[in-house]
């Protein structure tokens, strides 16, 4: 089930070229970063991203361990580390894409002269011939 808010305990592990983060109960999830204020940064996006791509894939998200249950080296410390999913998720959604496509010359060189923007024209087309003008919160990329 997806979720707005998600907390996680993350394990910073300090070294001498950087910091490296593990969060223990996602797997594959590893930022790393050069500063503390960097890392922390890192781990909130990579961890969203993360989860985010565990909904799309319909993987169970699991449980948070509890922070007392971890074990540190001395060169680690444990961060909790949360989320405002509805956010990320807005912001992945989005993202452009690049498209190519092919229309003959002479469409191209009218709409050229008439200075259109070819990424609007198409995102408007498209969402008309989807019936899809009211969702996405009207936001349009170029």
């Amino acid at each position: 089930m997806k979720k707005d808010y998600y907390i996680y305990p993350a394990i910073f592990d300090f070294d001498g070229d950087g910091i490296s983060i593990e969060f223990p109960d996602l797997p594959g999830c590893i930022p790393c970063a050069k500063t503390t204020e960097e890392a922390i940064k890192n781990a909130k996006e990579a961890m969203a991203l993360h989860l985010w791509s565990m909904e799309q894939d319909g993987d169970p998200i699991p449980d948070p361990t509890p922070v007392d249950k971890l074990r540190f080296e001395p060169n680690q410390i444990s961060m909790l580390v949360e989320v405002n999913m509805p956010i990320y998720r807005d912001a992945i959604e989005n993202t452009s894409v690049k498209k190519t496509l092919t229309i003959p010359q002479w469409l191209n060189r009218v709409a050229e002269e008439n200075k259109v923007n070819f990424s609007q024209v198409l995102q408007s087309a498209l969402k008309s011939h989807l019936s899809l003008e009211s969702k996405r919160k009207g936001k349009t990329q170029s």
